[in-house]
């Protein structure tokens, strides 16, 4: 079985599963019984991590409707640098 695409005008995309090569060009509307168009997409061949798809529809709801930042995002604190202990024998040296 495979699931294929329809774009109704009025109430936009519905899939519907039919046999491989059996969906026809056009088919009713599950909401207003219209006829719909057959939409050719990119078939998914492999099942992606569940994070990943998050993002793709993320990116892909994005495009159209971008995300509004109101302020920037807080700074990470501030790490000392750690230093190495002085040894006695440096305290010896000349300073410029």
């Amino acid at each position: 079985m495979a699931l294929y695409e329809y774009r109704c005008e009025h109430d936009g995309p519905f899939e519907i599963v039919r046999r491989l090569g059996e969906a026809p060009a056009t088919s009713a509307c599950p909401v207003c019984q219209e006829r719909a168009q057959r939409v050719f997409s990119a078939p998914m061949l492999r099942t992606l991590p569940r994070p990943l798809v998050a993002v793709l529809d993320h990116e892909d709801k994005t495009r159209e409707s971008p995300d509004v930042v109101t302020s920037l995002p807080p700074a990470p604190p501030h790490k000392r640098t750690p230093m190495a202990p002085l040894t006695p024998g440096l305290m010896r040296l000349p300073r410029p």
